[in-house]
């Protein structure tokens, strides 16, 4: 009969290696409209305008614990003919131990957002193509460019209410 010495406990409970750990992830919200049915079903004389906007927020639950949402508005025509709206808001509740806090923002909204990205597309392609449209497959997104993005208008927008 082996005896521990306290180190299984300790490796369990995630002390020493950092992890990020997805501990569950869910559709919070998905709308998809059809508005001129069934006379947008009929292939289009111009290939549509389709526009996608993506935005990530996350939300701490706890120390360790952070929800991350997903959340994806994609249209594809103008005015009068608007062939779908696509409303989605998709999220995930990821566990993050033994990270550095500097690390701890970007990897929340570069890293968890990569991992829910997959299932984020694969719910667009269904819900498209059984709105009677062919599927709409997202490119990859780019994350990290994303993040830079927002924390660059951050700054500058915390500089411009800075008065001099």
């Amino acid at each position: 009969m082996a005896e521990g010495n306290g180190n299984d406990n300790a490796a369990q409970q995630g002390s020493g290696a950092p992890a990020l750990n997805a501990l569950g992830q869910y559709l919070k919200d998905l709308s998809f409209e059809n508005p001129n049915a069934p006379r947008s079903l009929a292939p289009p004389d111009t290939p549509p305008n389709i526009q996608v906007q993506v935005n990530v927020d996350a939300k701490q639950l706890a120390p360790t614990d952070f929800e991350v949402s997903l959340k994806l508005d994609a249209k594809a025509g103008e005015g009068a003919n608007v062939l779908f709206k696509l409303d989605l808001e998709y999220a995930g509740v990821f566990r993050l131990t033994n990270i550095p806090q500097e690390q701890v923002h970007p990897i929340v909204m570069i890293e968890c957002p990569r991992l829910l990205f997959p299932y984020v597309r694969q719910i667009v392609s269904d819900a498209t193509r059984d709105g009677g449209f062919p599927a709409l497959f997202l490119d990859p997104i780019d994350f990290v460019g994303l993040y830079q993005q927002k924390a660059a208008e951050a700054a500058k927008a915390q500089g411009a209410s800075i008065p001099s």
